[in-house]
């Protein structure tokens, strides 16, 4: 990403003043460069930390079949939370056996779709999970590999909505509750049917403080070494998902991906070593800090308002429907005028969404070049979160997706249309009058 001789923001080196005339906004670019730079830093990272280890990209941040295509080519897993992700991925000819399935409720449909594809793990979150899985393991003659979903009792310093390892929370098996060892007893008694290889946790996302993840690793061979001395299973992987958080503003100071892996891997080592326990496959389940910076969103600025004393409104031709996180998290976004990417930054300015909502506000204070209507504002670090959490609030259609690279511009997702709004729309029968 750079400002080019024009004074303007280009990325991927395409200029984003031009891609906007061509496709419209809002429009989200991602830099597949920068993607596939991420996915092999990891990769690398781990191979020289733990080799005993492997890279799942966690769909749920951006998934559509030309994402699942890279994440394939470039050698890591897919962690998917969805039949739909799950479909997604088959279509774009992922290896199924290189996928894990999460969820916390999986439907019957979606666990037997995941038998039928053959997907390499699934991650069981419930016991009452694991007795419907055996049902349809034995129905289908298909043995799953599993690994349990647990909960470490451990609160992550980010936002509520995005903590997961905590005790309480949706997610998982306590780590002493009764429904966690019968289920571990259970799977390892139908071992014909479920092949439980061991266990995974998740503590949060966007975090900072890599300290958590060392208590959580503690706490999970701590746990495992429990469950090899009731049990006499000594677990072979322990998934430690992902978490690592990106720079969103410039007060944001994350890891980086090679400290952050490193850390994780001597955490293990440690900790196999205080347990006595041997060194287990180690996945990793990174999602944000792949394709979160590497996605910038293009809006037209429309109506500039200003209320004397109080604030500057730029409202743009996007908002919520393209990116709920403000309204959802709070998310604190930095943004530039793509068009003036050159000129100084002299107004603040509240950037206001399009959204019959007085809550769609994208960024509550940016200083800008002066803002006119017809500037193009290109915001930051929306790869994440924001296509994947999309939708059409006031029947607006969603934006189309970019790859960008070398120059070049690939579609990856085309821009809705009003006929889209109402494809699966069905007419009511007109009654006649009473």
């Amino acid at each position: 990403m750079r400002i080019n001789d024009k004074q303007r923001l280009e990325i991927g080196g395409c200029d984003t003043v031009e891609l906007a005339e061509k496709f419209g906004t809002p429009l989200y670019v991602m830099d597949e460069v920068l993607i596939r730079e991420n996915c092999r830093r990891y990769r690398k990272a781990l191979a020289e930390s733990y080799p005993l280890g492997e890279i799942f990209y966690a769909g749920k941040a951006f998934l559509v079949t030309a994402m699942a295509a890279l994440v394939n080519e470039e050698g890591l897993g897919l962690d998917v939370v969805s039949g739909g992700e799950l479909f997604t991925a088959i279509k774009a000819g992922f290896p199924p056996e290189q996928i894990c399935l999460h969820g916390n409720n999986k439907s019957r449909e979606e666990v037997l779709q995941a038998l039928q594809y053959g997907v390499g793990r699934i991650v069981v979150d419930s016991f009452s999970e694991l007795e419907e899985l055996l049902f349809l393991s034995g129905k289908t003659r298909k043995r799953p590999v599993i690994l349990l979903r647990i909960r470490p009792g451990i609160e992550a310093h980010t936002h509520n909505y995005i903590q997961t390892g905590q005790e309480d929370s949706k997610f998982g098996f306590g780590l002493q509750d009764e429904d966690t060892w019968k289920a571990i007893r259970l799977a390892l008694q139908e071992k014909e049917k479920v092949d439980l290889r061991g266990f995974h946790c998740h503590i949060g996302s966007q975090i900072f403080h890599i300290a958590p993840f060392e208590l959580a690793v503690d706490v999970m061979f701590g746990f495992m070494a429990e469950v090899r001395e009731k049990t006499g299973f000594t677990a072979s992987q322990l998934d430690l998902g992902g978490g690592l958080g990106i720079r969103y503003t410039k007060e944001d100071m994350p890891p980086s991906i090679e400290d952050f892996v490193k850390f994780i891997s001597s955490a293990v080592k440690s900790a196999a070593v205080k347990r006595n326990f041997p060194l287990p496959q180690l996945l990793l389940e990174p999602g944000r800090s792949i394709v979160g910076e590497a996605g910038v969103t293009l809006y037209r600025v429309g109506v500039i308002k200003d209320i004397p004393g109080v604030r500057r409104y730029a409202a743009v031709d996007g908002g919520m429907a393209d990116n709920i996180r403000p309204a959802l998290y709070q998310a604190v976004y930095e943004a530039v005028l793509a068009n003036k990417a050159g000129e100084e930054p002299v107004e603040k300015v509240a950037i206001a969404g399009k959204a019959c909502e007085s809550g769609d506000i994208l960024i509550r204070e940016v200083f800008l070049p002066p803002v006119k209507k017809g500037d193009l504002l290109a915001v930051f670090a929306t790869g994440a979160y924001c296509y994947a959490m999309a939708g059409n609030y006031n029947r607006n259609p969603r934006p189309a997706v970019l790859f960008v690279r070398d120059g070049k511009a690939n579609v990856i997702v085309r821009r809705e249309t009003y006929e889209d709004l109402v494809r699966l729309d069905q007419p009511v029968q007109a009654r006649g009058k009473n």
